[in-house]
């Protein structure tokens, strides 16, 4: 079920992705890397994690793609001291098309946003050198599931329901059993994929929600309508807001 990129409130998400930043950091230590490699980030977002990934790299490049127009402009901004060192792409991942192999790719809270994980997964394994190594986090079978439920509530009414009712969600949380098949499929080995809970309790819940989690449902939104569908999904939740992520990790290697 592929659909578009969504465009982001880059400078907004890049001030609230503290906890992003934190399970990125996890998925780091676990990408061996020796400081000279060119590196994927696949879904680089505002640039605050790729510059983790730059600072493990002194001799090596970082080639940061994103769909989100908006993000790589961002990007573009925090990112401009690294000079030959970083490339920036705007792309769906799903038309990836890099002119050569990289030694490895990283990901970080970007999957779950793409429906079609066959493509996605095929895209990735193209994209490596023999050898190569994924390393990846997104979210996982049951992630947040209370605030997905609150989501759908808010999304029946009228006047939300014209836009959003009957139409799939923005996010696809995949469990181990049909990840780990699918990244075999594409031709990954030593694949092992599992799953790991997280708490997150956001200091200032309505713009967390408006801008982490509702970007694809406000883009379907008329203006006029985001700031009312905010507050619904609000009134839908516990308070204090609560997110109880249920990530899914990645780690496999390029046939």
């Amino acid at each position: 079920m592929p659909r578009g990129t969504t465009d982001w409130d880059a400078r907004t998400y890049d001030r609230l992705a503290a906890p992003q930043e934190a399970w990125a950091k996890e998925t780091l230590a676990r990408l061996p890397l020796g400081g000279d490699e060119t590196v994927l980030d696949a879904g680089c977002g505002s640039g605050r994690v790729t510059r983790l990934l730059l600072d493990r790299l002194p001799n090596g490049r970082v080639i940061g793609v994103d769909g989100s127009e908006s993000m790589i402009a961002e990007a573009e901004l925090a990112l401009s001291g690294y000079g030959e060192r970083l490339t920036l792409i705007h792309s769906d991942l799903l038309r990836l098309d890099l002119a050569e192999p990289v030694d490895a790719v990283f990901s970080n809270a970007v999957f779950h946003w793409i429906w079609d994980h066959e493509t996605l997964f095929g895209k990735l394994h193209d994209a490596l050198k023999s050898g190569g190594i994924l390393a990846a986090q997104c979210g996982g079978e049951g992630n947040v599931a209370s605030w997905v439920a609150a989501v759908k509530r808010a999304s029946e009414p009228a006047p939300f329901s014209e836009y959003l009712a009957d139409r799939p969600e923005p996010w696809h949380y995949a469990s181990v059993a049909d990840t780990s098949r699918r990244l075999e499929e594409a031709g990954f080995e030593a694949v092992r994929c599992w799953l790991e809970g997280k708490v997150v309790e956001p200091d200032d819940a309505r713009e967390y929600i408006a801008a982490v989690g509702l970007s694809a449902h406000h883009e379907r939104l008329p203006a006029e309508l985001r700031d009312p569908f905010t507050d619904a999904v609000m009134g839908q939740l516990e308070e204090p807001l609560v997110l109880r992520y249920v990530r899914l990790d990645i780690a496999a290697t390029c046939r």
